[in-house]
């Protein structure tokens, strides 16, 4: 039998048996890979020590104790995005390099870039991939860049201008239930509660046609998007569980494979018949009923869109952006919405001048709803907006992976390969950016501002000083917010309604932030709120 020797590993002459072999070569594969990632690693190490970092890094756990989704954390937060005022680079566990942006300068090369070189970055999106599928938010590439074509007319101010009645009865609807709470004695209510349900309304309408109820009544779509997204926020704080075999081992796993199939049969329902309508009717009947009746919605819109080659949109395709403009528009506004009112309850003198504009725009007016052609109309109130969406932006940061090196200004170099988190919240905090960028707390109820929340920061003179990416609520480049239009329409009829019928007033207790898919507060952000004697729903 051939004779193998191995005396080089110390093993002398062995017989080399199909087996011997494989097995010698399995192990200097395994061991050539092992060396090939320690020297990318090192080299990837070396290439980034040109970028400063948080003191205090643990060998194994590297800077996870100072990633905290709670108030301390968002303090941190501020505190290292005033120290570094451009870039920071910090360790998630032993092995995982995230470099954080917080500079209009700094962000523009990642932001701007083409999708390609820095697409989203898929470790914690990923978590989102069986219920959303591809998607706008989570697709890319080729897919990306069509769907993306395809979708910017649903957002066009023809399509738009048809649901600002719908803003207008969903907000009825709150107000209303408002009314009768605050008839029963019950003045304090949760702003994150009352308005997700109101924006969950909404978009039901928007992109379905269909009205749950779900403000009175109990509705099960509406629970399992809810239950979904607490779901995926729980094995976020579990880092076994991102390995999906052990995840959908688990009682959450079984329960979010649960929720998912519910939202799935919800919307796949909605497209057969919307589909089958289309077929039966033509696409000249179907619109002109469509016109008729103005009710042309997401799902109608997304079944009519072709491509430059006449190709339609699969009902796969049409399931996975409703669902994510379900889940991408709801908690997004509901956090804005709640946190501008408590903005507005803390500084009262705005939220006066706020609703003056708005009883001037709508006096001698029956009904006393918002129009399309008002949402031009609401000046002060849209530059209270956008200091509140400063503040407390709904999403605090988004991450990209760049897979290309990426120049930064100075000429460091963000190397290949490497995950980047934009901070929002950096960026909109950032001393460097927006002088005085803190609110600094004062007592409740003292009737002064109590800091700097300061609405003359977008007064339209101020606003061309400033860099475009000082602000960036609904990201920017290539992949920013494409629903953002819809958004603001849907936060100035509602902040406007709420102010004309309602005083809102602070809570005995200052709320604690909490970090998590969108900026929430701990155990909800309750405020106090007294009817107004005119604007009645």
């Amino acid at each position: 039998m051939l004779q193998l020797s191995l005396s080089w590993l110390g093993l002398g002459p062995v017989a080399a048996s199909p087996w011997h072999l494989l097995l010698l070569g399995g192990a200097s594969l395994f061991l050539a890979r092992i060396l090939a990632w320690i020297y990318a690693f090192y080299d990837n190490c070396r290439r980034l020590r040109c970028f400063p970092q948080p003191p205090s890094c643990h060998w194994l756990w590297g800077h996870l104790d100072i990633m905290q989704t709670d108030e301390e954390g968002m303090q941190l937060l501020t505190e290292l995005s005033h120290y570094f005022r451009d870039v920071y680079l910090s360790w998630f566990g032993a092995f995982y390099p995230i470099l954080r942006l917080s500079h209009p300068k700094f962000i523009a090369p990642v932001l701007q870039a083409p999708a390609a070189v820095a697409p989203k970055e898929m470790t914690f999106y990923g978590f989102l991939k069986p219920w959303l599928g591809d998607g706008l938010l989570l697709s890319s590439g080729d897919k990306w860049s069509r769907h993306r074509r395809l979708l910017t007319p649903a957002f066009h101010f023809d399509i738009l201008k048809s649901y600002v009645k719908v803003f207008n009865k969903s907000v009825n609807i709150m107000h209303a239930k408002w009314q009768r709470l605050t008839a029963k004695g019950s003045t304090r209510l949760d702003m994150f509660e009352h308005i997700s349900l109101m924006t969950l309304d909404s978009l039901q309408k928007c992109v379905f046609s269909f009205d749950s109820n779900c403000q009175e009544s109990p509705s099960e779509y509406i629970a399992a998007i809810l239950e979904l997204s607490s779901l995926i926020m729980k094995r976020h704080r579990q880092l076994l569980l991102y390995v999906d075999f052990l995840y959908y081992l688990t009682a959450n796993g079984r329960r979010f494979r649960k929720a998912c199939d519910l939202v799935h049969d919800f919307t796949d329902a909605v497209i057969r018949e919307r589909r089958h309508t289309l077929n039966s009717q033509g696409v000249d009947e179907f619109l002109k009923a469509k016109t008729k009746s103005k009710t042309l919605d997401f799902i109608d819109v997304l079944l009519l869109a072709k491509d430059e080659h006449g190709k339609e949109l699969s009902d796969e395709d049409i399931r996975a952006e409703a669902d994510t403009f379900m889940f991408g528009g709801h908690d997004t506004a509901a956090s804005a919405l709640s946190w501008i009112l408590y903005n507005l309850a803390r500084h009262p003198e705005y939220q006066e001048r706020c609703r003056q504009e708005v009883q001037e725009l709508l006096r001698g007016r029956e009904p006393q709803e918002i129009e399309w052609d008002d949402l031009a109309q609401l000046p002060f109130l849209t530059m209270c907006i956008k200091e509140s969406l400063r503040l407390h932006p709904p999403v605090i940061s988004i991450s990209r992976c760049c897979t290309k090196d990426i120049v930064l200004p100075d000429g460091r170099v963000i190397p290949k390969g490497n995950d980047c988190i934009i901070s929002i919240f950096g960026v909109h905090h950032n001393p460097s950016v927006w002088p005085d960028p803190e609110v600094r707390p004062s007592p409740p109820n003292s009737g002064t501002s109590g800091g700097v929340y300061d609405p003359f920061r977008f007064d339209p003179e101020n606003s061309q000083k400033r860099s475009p990416l000082a602000f960036i609520p609904f990201s920017a480049g290539p992949r920013n917010c494409i629903g953002q239009t819809f958004a603001m329409n849907e936060m100035k009829v509602a902040l406007a309604l709420t102010l004309l019928r309602f005083r809102v007033l602070p809570d005995d207790k200052e709320p604690r932030r909490q970090p998590e898919l969108i900026l929430r507060a701990e155990g909800g952000l309750w405020l106090r709120v007294e009817p107004q004697s005119t604007g009645a729903p």
